[in-house]
């Protein structure tokens, strides 16, 4: 079992949560303050607080604290580890399939 598997698990389950999804989908754009990302939902800040707990222990998203203002930011290739696993579920049909488009582009730019 590769190293990586409990790395990949924590992600996994916290990116199970839609709230959580939405939060991380958010953050893909830009930092952001925790009103800020608390507004789309119908909840109690404590409530989103325990979400984004449960984000920054899966190593998704860091936060920092100035004063009474907490920032989250999405961590940079946090999202790396469910990559590396999903391209490794590829079948070999998937390769094969992506080896022939690659082929046929070149031989239709060649033919233009």
């Amino acid at each position: 079992m590769p190293k990586y598997y409990d790395e990949l698990d924590a992600v996994i389950r916290a990116l199970a949560d839609p709230t959580r999804r939405a939060v991380v989908e958010r953050l893909a754009k830009s930092p952001a303050v925790v009103s800020e990302l608390a507004a789309p939902f119908s909840m109690a800040l404590p409530s989103l607080m325990q979400h984004l707990r449960v984000l920054e222990n899966a190593g998704l998203v860091t936060s920092q604290k100035h004063g009474r203002i907490r920032t989250v930011s999405l961590r940079p290739g946090a999202l790396d580890v469910l990559h590396l696993w999903l391209g490794q579920q590829r079948t070999p049909a998937e390769h094969q399939a992506d080896r022939l488009g690659i082929h046929l582009t070149r031989s239709t730019a060649k033919e233009t």
